[in-house]
């Protein structure tokens, strides 16, 4: 798949509060090589807090090693226990702040973004996806950590936006009863009599 001709070493990250999934991926023109695609396990913590620095100090090492470019993030989108999705937002922070200490832009995906990249379909299976990088890079996922394998579809999927952004743009859903929102304020004139 010719994807661009942009010279970049992305890091790609799926963030977890006990394992985050990372991949380092260099794109020299038509050419992609896995860097570095594994774990980072922060379980050995007791203390949350001490997971976050962990995951933190962690992911700048990374960032000193293999000197990348850029930086994406997956975005969580829903968790039935709202005290583990909030976990999973600080240490999505983590992720997010360690390379942006570093003087790296970081962008986010959600999933259905990240599967439109690699696959073209949005809805795609997990299946799919790991066909498709399997395909892309060459390595035998059976021996991947899904964590691991998600990261590398962010870190690809991320390439593939700044270099050809229209296979992954994700078309915006209207809002409530096809009015669009702008603005808080625009949401409050439009809807008086949901505001006490």
């Amino acid at each position: 798949m010719a994807i661009g001709k942009k010279d970049e070493i992305v890091l790609g990250l799926d963030p977890g509060s006990r394992t985050t999934g990372y991949a380092i991926v260099s794109f020299s023109g038509n050419t992609r090589t896995v860097l570095a695609c594994d774990v980072l396990r922060l379980e050995k913590f007791e203390e949350h807090q001490d997971r976050l620095k962990e995951l933190f100090l962690q992911i700048q090492q990374l960032i000193h090693v293999y000197k990348p470019t850029t930086a994406a993030v997956e975005t969580p989108v829903y968790g039935k226990d709202p005290l583990a999705m909030l976990k999973l937002g600080r240490a999505q922070a983590a992720c997010m702040l360690a390379p942006k200490l570093e003087g790296l832009q970081i962008a986010e995906y959600y999933p259905k973004a990240v599967k439109k990249a690699i696959t073209g379909n949005g809805n795609a299976s997990k299946q799919q996806v790991a066909t498709m990088l399997e395909h892309m890079t060459g390595l035998d996922f059976n021996s991947l950590k899904m964590d691991a394998t998600d990261a590398l579809s962010v870190a690809i999927a991320h390439y593939i936006s700044i270099s050809k952004p229209q296979l992954i743009s994700v078309p915006k859903k209207k809002s409530h009863q096809n009015r669009a929102v702008s603005s808080w304020e625009d949401f409050v004139k439009q809807n008086p009599d949901r505001i006490k």
